[in-house]
């Protein structure tokens, strides 16, 4: 009778235990200088590759297998073109064009530079971020901007898209 009580105390532990399991956590982190000596706001998002892999596969039918040597040659049009869906920046009220820069991966963390060239004082900051919250119902987009010497964060969800800053 013992040994029941054990396995069952095991079961039930086991149980216990795997329902603390960590849930997988969707998020990216983007940061966002204004480097008023190069005249431009420079832009770095890290991105979880799988999750990023996952949504490009989502969106385009076909899995571009990010940093592995069988990358799809498209892989890179692909990260250009779904970042500038998902990431909208607005500048005293006008839409801006953000350049792409390059790509570099960090562990399990794709890196992704680019930039805004702009020679006028900033008033206003506004910025769209809707990364993976097509794939991911609970990814949550945090970003920090430094600009005009102002450090401020924010988080962005599927229900929160866009803030917007007045300086």
């Amino acid at each position: 009778m013992k040994k029941s009580y054990k396995i069952i105390f095991l079961f039930f532990c086991f149980a216990l235990c795997s329902s603390f399991v960590a849930h997988k956590f969707y998020v990216s982190v983007t940061q966002i200088d204004y480097v008023p000596n190069k005249k431009r706001i420079e832009i770095t998002s890290r991105i979880f590759i799988d999750d990023f892999e996952k949504a490009l596969t989502k969106k385009y039918k076909k899995k571009p297998n990010l940093t592995s040597t069988n990358e799809l040659p498209e892989a890179e049009e692909w990260i250009k073109a779904y970042l500038k869906e998902k990431i909208k920046i607005s500048i005293n009220k006008k839409p801006q064009s953000i350049d792409y820069l390059a790509r570099e991966v960090e562990g399990d963390v794709l890196i992704v530079y680019t930039k805004i060239a702009i020679s006028k004082k900033i008033n206003t900051f506004e910025i769209y971020n809707s990364l993976l919250t097509e794939t991911f119902a609970d990814q949550q987009n945090i970003v920090h901007t430094n600009i005009n010497s102002n450090k401020k964060s924010f988080l962005l969800t599927n229900t929160e898209l866009e803030e917007k800053i007045d300086y």
